[in-house]
């Protein structure tokens, strides 16, 4: 393992949601700058995940964000294993793959409803236990702690063939903007990111990628490393100039 030295008081941050890209790159670059860092996801078993844990001493738990039983005991975890967390960050998707570019008459109405459910409401729960353990903790210069979505260009426009990933991702962008409001005048840092692009991350084979897109060229796919940098930055953000969106695509994007 990486040998990285963590004070004993050094920030907590958690990253809900676990794979190569974002989260992978979330966690590295926290664990860099110093903080302890948890990764939930459903399956800790995962090679991405494992190198996390070997490498740079991410502490992994195991969690169905879409489960409030499950959520409240993670928490739990977090908090009696690391301390109370003053960075959280649902990087969640959500949709199944049944949904997927389908038509409106198609789409199984039991896929929806778990996409919604692995979206928008692991969001709420997300959200709901974070808010709980940074009110009831002492923040820093009136910062209590960050909450910070990770959202899609769905948030903000429904595209055909998409309506139950339409439908999750402007629940989330809605529960944001909500929890925003609320939760900003008490000293918790609130904000939501979508993404208008394919998110290219560094294969095997040292080239970026995405499953769908294909490989990066030119820098025309979303760097989650880059990611990463901006909700660092989020968190750090002076209470006076606090961010609310920030929507990111690269320069080639159409829009």
């Amino acid at each position: 393992m990486t040998e990285t030295k963590v004070a004993k008081n050094a920030e907590v941050a958690l990253i809900v949601g676990g794979g190569p890209g974002i989260s992978a790159s979330c966690a590295r670059l926290f664990a860099k700058e110093g903080m302890k860092v948890a990764v939930a996801a459903r399956n800790i078993d995962k090679k991405a995940l494992k190198e996390l844990e070997q490498q740079h001493g991410v502490t992994l738990i195991a969690c169905d964000a879409s489960d409030a039983d499950s959520v409240t005991a993670m928490f739990e975890d977090v908090i009696r294993r690391l301390g109370a967390p003053r960075l959280v960050v649902h990087n969640i998707d959500g949709r199944v793959r049944e949904v997927f570019r389908k038509p409106i008459t198609e789409v199984e109405p039991t896929h929806v409803l778990a996409t919604l459910k692995n979206s928008t409401f692991s969001a709420f729960l997300v959200g709901q236990q974070a808010a709980r353990s940074m009110l009831a903790n002492n923040g820093r210069d009136g910062h209590l702690g960050t909450i910070l979505y990770t959202n899609a260009s769905a948030a903000m426009k429904g595209f055909p063939l998409s309506g139950a990933f339409a439908a999750a991702s402007q629940g989330k962008a809605g529960l944001a903007q909500s929890m925003a409001r609320e939760l900003m005048p008490k000293g918790i840092h609130v904000a939501q990111i979508p993404i208008d692009a394919a998110i290219g991350w560094v294969q095997p084979d040292g080239k970026r990628a995405h499953w769908l897109a294909g490989e990066s060229v030119e820098d025309n796919m979303a760097h989650p490393d880059h990611i990463a940098e901006l909700y660092l930055q989020l968190h750090r953000q002076h209470k006076s100039t606090w961010t609310f969106e920030v929507v990111l695509r690269p320069w080639t994007e159409t829009w």
